[in-house]
């Protein structure tokens, strides 16, 4: 049975590997204050080209997602987002969990548009009775989107200046962050994505790491008490060197965006691969996500020697099915997938 089911059922590449073995035997400061953290986070600032980036590292997507959220929204607030966004379809409310409205627009492929942006915030701010509902604090996207599409550099600016003109932060969500700066076509570079956001996170859980995702605040400051709100959300560990350990290797030599790269090439060659065989595809992914419409006969039989993801029905005899390619997919992966095909 070979694997596309998702991007996280790897371990660690062996690079994380090995410098987690090489400090085993250390005794860092606990909770995250310890010197491997502080140089992965050295290195992430460095990537970014902004020194004074504030970094904070968690164990895993949803637990970020719901901890940053919570921590720049006023009780009265809530989150913008597409409909199709992560926290509104993927995170069982975890957001709504914390007492916070997702506040859903309309999207394209996935995406979030300026103009559907403007015009929602515009029509609440001209709506006298605006007191009386959930105040829009935070918009919300994700880069790449659910469906594996990116923003172009042009679009990210627009949907900035939008926030910028309504005092709205901007929070990306990158779980899979280096699989879309990576993706062929791309224009936007992290130290862009970082200068036209006011927090991101960096994902490691699906991009080499055992666990671990790096939110960084850049143009707006994180809460003074960050940490404690870590702590009420259980999204502190005491062994925080374990990530610090994890982003300092991947953040060493550009491992990072190597792996990122080797997932979208292979992600590429199997898009070639259904391509070939005359399959429709749901969207046009550039990224290591690619959505394919089969029928379900054969469906069917390719479950029998391939996990991937049942994304949801095309028709009452074809279904659109996810395949995932990651950093850890081998030619041998994609030759078996063939030969099935």
């Amino acid at each position: 049975m070979i694997s596309f089911e998702c991007d996280y059922n790897n371990g660690a590449h062996p690079k994380v590997l090995e410098n987690l073995a090489k400090h085993n035997e250390a005794k860092p400061t606990p909770y995250g204050f310890d010197e491997f953290s502080e140089r992965a986070k050295d290195r992430i600032r460095e990537a970014i080209g902004m020194p004074d980036a504030q970094i904070f590292f968690l164990t895993g997507g949803t637990q970020t997602n719901a901890t940053t959220i919570d921590s720049m929204l006023y009780q009265y607030e809530g989150v913008i987002c597409v409909g199709s966004g992560h926290i509104n379809v993927h995170e069982a409310g975890a957001v709504e969990f914390t007492e916070h409205k997702i506040v859903t627009i309309p999207d394209t492929e996935g995406k979030m548009e300026a103009k559907t942006l403007d015009k929602y915030l515009d029509d609440f701010y001209h709506d006298g009775n605006r007191d009386h509902a959930v105040h829009p604090g935070l918009v919300y996207i994700t880069f790449p989107t659910e469906l594996g599409t990116l923003y172009t550099a042009h679009e990210l600016d627009a949907i900035y200046q939008v926030c910028q003109h309504y005092d709205i932060p901007l929070y990306i969500d990158g779980a899979r962050l280096g699989y879309g700066l990576m993706a062929e076509g791309n224009d936007v570079t992290l130290p862009y994505l970082a200068r036209h956001c006011d927090v991101f996170y960096i994902g490691g859980t699906k991009i080499g790491a055992l666990c671990g995702e790096a939110v960084v605040f850049t143009n707006r400051r994180a809460h003074k008490h960050f940490f404690s709100i870590q702590k009420q959300h259980g999204a502190v560990i005491a062994k925080g060197a374990l990530i610090g350990l994890q982003f300092e290797a991947l953040f060493t030599d550009n491992l990072y965006f190597k792996l990122s790269e080797h997932a979208i090439r292979m992600a590429m060659r199997m898009k070639q691969l259904f391509q070939e065989k005359g399959y429709e595809f749901y969207v046009d992914s550039p990224t290591n996500q690619q959505f394919i419409v089969l029928p379900d006969a054969e469906v069917e039989r390719l479950s029998q020697h391939v996990e991937f993801t049942h994304f949801g029905r095309a028709d009452k005899h074809h279904t659109i099915c996810r395949f995932v390619t990651s950093w850890a997919t081998t030619d041998d992966d994609l030759n078996e997938l063939k030969r099935l095909l």
